[in-house]
């Protein structure tokens, strides 16, 4: 467990993007019939998501987000000097995305750019990166981008995540300022568990071939996929949950000294409805501090948490805010942040 102290950094603003294209979960019959997807859809708790069509990337939503950021803040673009963009489904294998985002958004060519592959505690950790870069002097303002079209990234023949994922993108924008005192992180990762959520093939430890890509049945309930799809054992996963951010988020109260009645909002991420019920059962939350957007997205991966605060928050960070953010999953790897929040711009939901 890692566990770190910032002082005087935070976030002033954030923006989210989703695609146009609503898919309601009830129609999404396809490939299974109606009583198996009513009674999928009503145990997860997703009754629409959002899916991007096939020229449609996450850095197309990050951008969109940051464009409309930048403008309601008033943002100078050549005075960001830090550009960090978090995905598991980028453009290319190379160049990095946030180098070719740094010239499509109009950024100095002094920009610092660089790209996280992290799946759905990607947001915690890439805030943690740019809050760590932003001790430094030399780094005033900075652009946190996070971005995953995870629609294209799993079977709709595979019952366990057709009805689970969807797309979006958001922007932050991070800077320097006396009033945000003091925020905490902890950071956790267990390489044992790699295969709980995983893609086999495709890479370069299994290169992508003609078998790869060969649709095949996969257990006793006929689900299909093949091994360039995404899989997730969720039993062993939700075991994984309930063991683990518990224990989590006494650690970060523990070391923060942040007492939990002074948290304004736990933000966490939308796995699903069962499981966030759960943790906010165990943890003894108020639901009312819980917000949640899983009906309307689906589980957008590390885009969860922070499309929760924008579709959730809006109007809700203007004065200040104690923000508890927790994320989990594909790794595995956990995280959790305690986060000041104060007079933080959040501009309308963007389509596109």
């Amino acid at each position: 467990m890692a566990l770190l102290r910032f002082s005087n950094i935070g976030m002033t603003g954030i923006a989210a993007a989703v695609p146009q294209t609503v898919i309601n979960n009830y129609g999404y019959t396809q490939h299974f019939p109606a009583d198996q997807v009513k009674e999928v859809v009503d145990k997860i708790g997703i009754k629409e998501r959002r899916f991007a069509d096939d020229k449609t990337c996450s850095s197309d939503l990050c951008c969109a987000a940051a464009e409309k950021l930048i403008h309601e803040m008033g943002i100078n673009k050549s005075e960001i000097d830090l550009l960090v963009f978090v995905s598991q489904t980028p453009d290319y294998r190379m160049p990095a995305t946030s180098i070719i985002l740094q010239d499509r958004l109009g950024l100095s060519n002094r920009t610092l750019a660089f790209d996280i592959s992290l799946g759905c505690s990607g947001f915690i950790y890439g805030l943690s990166v740019v809050y760590s870069f932003m001790q430094h002097q030399g780094i005033q303002n900075a652009l946190l981008l996070d971005g995953e079209t995870r629609s294209k990234v799993y079977s709709p023949k595979d019952r366990t995540s057709a009805f689970l994922f969807g797309d979006g993108g958001v922007a932050a924008v991070i800077e320097r300022n006396e009033k945000f005192g003091d925020s905490y992180f902890s950071l956790n990762s267990d390489g044992s568990r790699e295969s709980l959520i995983k893609i086999n093939a495709g890479g370069y430890r299994h290169p992508s071939s003609s078998d790869t890509l060969k649709e095949k049945i996969v257990d006793e309930f006929g689900n299909i996929r093949n091994e360039e799809q995404g899989y997730m054992n969720g039993g062993d996963v939700f075991n994984f949950v309930i063991r683990e951010i518990p224990k989590d988020f006494y650690h970060i109260i523990d070391f923060s000294g942040v007492k939990k009645s002074n948290i304004d909002f736990f933000v966490f991420h939308q796995a699903n409805e069962f499981m966030n019920n759960y943790l906010v059962k165990k943890l003894e939350i108020d639901q009312v501090k819980a917000p949640t957007n899983l009906a309307k997205f689906g589980n957008v991966s590390s885009v969860s948490l922070p499309l929760t605060i924008v579709s959730e928050l809006q109007n809700e960070l203007k004065d200040r805010k104690i923000l508890f953010l927790s994320a989990f999953g594909v790794g595995m790897t956990w995280a959790s942040a305690i986060i000041n929040v104060e007079n933080c711009i959040i501009p309308n939901l963007v389509e596109i």
